[in-house]
């Protein structure tokens, strides 16, 4: 009669944190369908996401290598995600393209290194030459920041100004005419939401360039000691809170639009948050659809995708890159949509 394997103290240990990790996991699966207003903790838990996929999948792999049947409590779970979460990694990816294809690109340029977060002087120079050899067709741009020496040479363009005093805030650039702009002005913030209509062949497009509220993120900087970690939550539960109104605004402005329309912009929080699950409804993502790998778009010390490319669901999306030159603190993405 085979004996029965012993479990050691350290196996034993390693499958109650598993079990911890894998639970939390699991509950985070409902985060998206509470709003921030009523429980904004939750909101601040969704950004440990990424990390509990990628601890269950290192558990699910240790266990393999062990010959555990352990490996079902992480494995299950990782299963019901793929089936109900947005893609956490893409492995395969859409790539292509048509002479009618419109390239739209999404980039916080963090106000082209204005105060020198990066020692480099020659930043801005270096975002404009990557604009131009990218060539988009609409570009939208966070954290703008205007200057007369800059020439990205579109014919049209729209630009708001959310700080008149540093002159930074929210442009799209379009190398088709512009028939319509609008503002929508979010209250207390120094964050917005910007559109224009353009017209591409018989169609009139709606483009949002959305700039919500800033989490104000920093790897180099943030301290988890006891103090700063309960100073930085209470920050971000604040920060989730204002996210949840502006998207309010925001849905209550786009469902008078029922033509086709594109939405660009950084979201300042993931595809795994109620912020996301509103403003993706009925719509397409673009690295959904046609993206590979991560699609890190914040370079932080761990893959977060909070910058998108969304469109509804009859335009049609052909190519996805997030590209990694580091000229700020985000990453530029750029699409390939049809609009016929």
């Amino acid at each position: 009669m085979p004996t029965k394997k012993k479990y050691s103290f350290l196996d034993k240990f390693l499958y109650f944190i598993n079990s911890i990790v894998a639970t939390a996991l699991l509950l985070s699966y409902f985060l998206a369908f509470i709003s921030p207003k009523t429980v904004p903790v939750f909101s601040v838990a969704s950004l440990a996401v990424p990390f509990l996929i990628i601890a269950n999948v290192i558990f699910c792999i240790y266990w393999i290598f062990k010959l555990r049947k352990h490996f079902l409590l992480s494995g299950l779970v990782l299963c019901l995600g793929w089936i109900s979460l947005p893609p956490f990694v893409k492995f395969s990816s859409k790539n292509t393209a048509r002479n009618s294809d419109v390239k739209v690109m999404s980039y916080n340029v963090r106000m082209f290194n204005l105060y020198n977060w990066i020692d480099d002087k020659g930043i801005s120079d270096k975002i404009i030459s990557f604009i131009k050899e990218k060539d988009p067709d609409i570009l939208a741009i966070q954290e703008y920041h205007h200057s007369e020496k800059r020439n990205l040479k579109y014919p049209y363009s729209y630009y708001v100004p959310k700080s008149k005093k540093n002159n930074f805030g929210l442009a799209i650039f379009s190398k088709y005419k512009i028939i319509n702009k609008g503002s929508l002005d979010f209250k207390k913030s120094a964050n917005n939401a910007i559109y224009i209509d353009i017209v591409k062949n018989k169609d009139t497009v709606r483009v949002y360039n959305l700039h919500l509220q800033s989490l104000r993120l920093n790897p180099k900087k943030e301290n988890f000691g006891e103090a700063s970690s309960e100073k930085l939550i209470g920050r971000l539960k604040n920060g989730f809170k204002k996210q949840a109104s502006q998207v309010e605004v925001f849905l209550e402005h786009e469902k008078k639009w029922t033509k086709k329309k594109v939405i660009c912009g950084d979201f300042n929080n993931t595809a795994f948050s109620w912020v996301y699950r509103q403003l993706c409804k009925g719509k397409k993502d673009a690295f959904e659809v046609a993206g590979k790998g991560f699609g890190k778009s914040f370079n932080y010390f761990f893959p977060m995708r909070i910058d998108f490319i969304l469109t509804d669901n009859t335009t049609k999306i052909n190519n996805f890159k997030t590209y990694t030159p580091k000229y700020s603190d985000h990453f530029p993405i750029m699409s390939r949509i049809n609009f016929e």
